[in-house]
């Protein structure tokens, strides 16, 4: 076997000082924001000790009253997500309902919808006086003209809406918890006479639990670290979450300490119920020993199959075909709440977004830049450290795993005030330039970029690396040259994901934008404040098909399959 690489000649090894310095570079991202976050926390204008920020954050009814309605919102999605998610979840995996694929491909829909985009879609459906829908029950009822069916400007509007998109968090492990269950336990359970409800609640049931207690918790954390959803729905409404009130505390004159004392509960309570959900998750009292099982066996649903079907599409109405209605009917109606026809149908939306609109052009070619950026760098570094702690190349390799997938429990407004706080003083004073941006979109995606490589690391028998370096190859060479190639397909989904990570994220971007640095995200929200509700919907639609074009891309690539849609985050 030749690889090309000459072994007679003496070269220098820089494998150990390029793993040091990506290293660094993962310290840098994430120790740095976090320890300006707790500087600013504990002290006062003038820089002394003080816990007079967490006593105002704890007393003081303005930021009492966020964090009571933050823990309703998150408690409530949780359990609607719960109640919604398990039964499809089911009705998916162990019933030889129709459409099933349908509906999986449906839940990833709503799975890569940013949040803000739904909202913004909601406000056209359900917004108490031009929604569509209240358009549409006044019609119908003859009820006065202030009447209203739905008001999405309210707290159970808010906790609708962020239901409908975080519920397939809940759904994507039920189902993979289902989906991985061997039947012979069921069948089993028939065999001694279990009727098909025993066998639920003695068998299913407790094997699928820890997966539905950890979506719930991922659900809460998901509803507690939202921004885009309560700042577009919460605010008209006239109260705050935290996510809110923490933006506001940006607001001049701005109150940096508070800002940081009160991104430290959210940040704590995100590391618990991580802590929570591992634990969950881990419990041997849950486990199946054994080695390879069948697959399990699908219950008959005779004359409810359609039933179980139509159950489904009615509750995927709302996260997907009612918004993806309302976006594509404001984009070419004359009046975004006005149901469009044949005779009133316009291009002019279209036109004035992306030829009239000056922002348009900017933020696409932020959101660009960004993206390919953010998951070319990401990729290479996550490449690097999975490498780093697969086959434990340098000391403190965990350390360096630890630290990669750290940022999951940091949320996004949070990361924000720390990269915020730290890149607005010398010597780095990066406030104001992409560069932060980039910093915010690495951190935030590194998480799952590692993970996904850190298991594609797994599948690659270093015998190939060995063979490498016994032919004169340093560590590095043979990560380039054999190991990288191998795991391209790996690489390049982990790149699509990121990519899509970065168009989707707004709760980082709206704490570290400057008029130069927007992206798409921010534009859409600063286009809902200023109520071109049209515009909105153009430019989302353009960054659905972006997001869809790149998911199905990745879903082509053999490795991830159908559950490529299931890897992804949100934010």
């Amino acid at each position: 076997m030749t690889l090309g690489i000459d072994a007679s000649k003496t070269r220098i090894d820089w494998t150990r000082p390029v793993l040091w310095l990506f290293a660094a570079a993962l310290v840098a991202l994430i120790v740095l924001p976090l320890s300006w976050l707790a500087v600013y926390a504990f002290t006062d204008r003038t820089r002394h000790p003080t816990l007079r920020n967490f006593i105002t954050l704890f007393t003081d009814p303005d930021f009492l009253d966020p964090l009571l309605t933050t823990a309703i919102i998150a408690t409530t999605s949780a359990v609607v997500c719960c109640f919604v998610a398990a039964p499809i979840g089911w009705l998916v995996s162990r019933t030889d309902m129709p459409g099933r694929q349908l509906i999986r491909a449906l839940v990833t829909a709503s799975f890569v919808t940013p949040p803000f985009l739904g909202a913004v879609a909601w406000e056209l459906l359900a917004a108490p006086n031009s929604g569509l829908l209240n358009q549409f029950y006044r019609f119908v009822s003859g009820a006065e003209a202030d009447a209203h069916l739905f008001n999405v400007y309210s707290l159970p509007g808010l906790i609708f809406v962020i239901s409908c998109y975080t519920f397939p968090f809940v759904f994507v492990l039920v189902a993979n918890a289902l989906d991985n269950m061997p039947g012979e336990l069921e069948d089993a359970s028939a065999i001694l006479g279990g009727k098909a409800w025993t066998t639920a609640r003695r068998v299913t049931i407790p094997l699928a639990l820890p997966a539905l207690v950890a979506g719930s918790l991922i659900a809460f954390l998901q509803a507690m670290t939202l921004f885009g959803s309560p700042a577009i729905l919460a605010l008209p409404a006239g109260f705050h979450t935290m996510t809110t009130k923490i933006w506001s505390l940006f607001q001049y004159p701005p109150k940096l300490e508070l800002a940081a004392a009160a991104a430290v509960p959210l940040l704590l309570l995100t590391i618990v119920l991580l802590q929570a959900q591992k634990f969950i998750l881990g419990r041997r009292g849950y486990s199946v020993v054994g080695g390879k099982y069948g697959a399990p066996r699908r219950v008959e649903m005779k004359g409810w199959r359609w039933a179980a079907l139509a159950f489904c599409l009615v509750v995927l109405l709302n996260p997907v075909f009612l918004p993806y209605f309302a976006l594509l009917n404001a984009a070419f109606s004359p009046n975004a709440t006005t149901l469009v026809t044949p005779a009133t149908a316009t291009l002019h939306n279209i036109v004035f977004v992306f030829a009239e609109l000056s922002s348009t052009q900017l933020a696409l070619r932020n959101t660009v830049i960004l993206g390919t950026a953010t998951a070319t760098i990401g990729t290479i570094l996550a490449l690097v450290i999975a490498y780093v702690t697969t086959r434990r190349v340098i000391a403190g390799s965990r350390v360096l795993g630890f630290l990669a997938t750290a940022p999951v429990a940091v949320p996004g407004i949070v990361l924000g005030v720390g990269l915020f706080l730290s890149y607005t003083r010398p010597p780095f004073v990066l406030y104001g330039t992409l560069w932060i941006l980039l910093i915010a979109f690495l951190t935030i995606n590194l998480p799952s970029a590692y993970q996904q490589l850190q298991a594609a690391f797994a599948t690659i028998h270093p015998e190939l690396e060995d063979a490498s370096r016994i032919l004169g190859a340093t560590r590095l060479q043979s990560l380039l040259r054999i190991t990288a190639p191998l795991l391209r397909t790996g690489v390049i989904a982990t790149w699509c994901f990121i990519f899509i990570g970065v168009m989707r994220e707004l709760s980082a971007a709206i704490v570290l934008f400057t008029s130069q640095t927007k992206v798409l995200s921010v534009l859409i929200y600063d286009l809902n404040e200023s109520g071109d509700l049209a515009a909105i919907s153009v430019l989302g639609i353009a960054m659905l098909v972006i997001t869809f074009a790149v998911v199905l891309a990745v879903n082509q690539i053999p490795m991830f399959g159908g559950n490529a849609a299931a890897r992804l985050r949100n934010v």
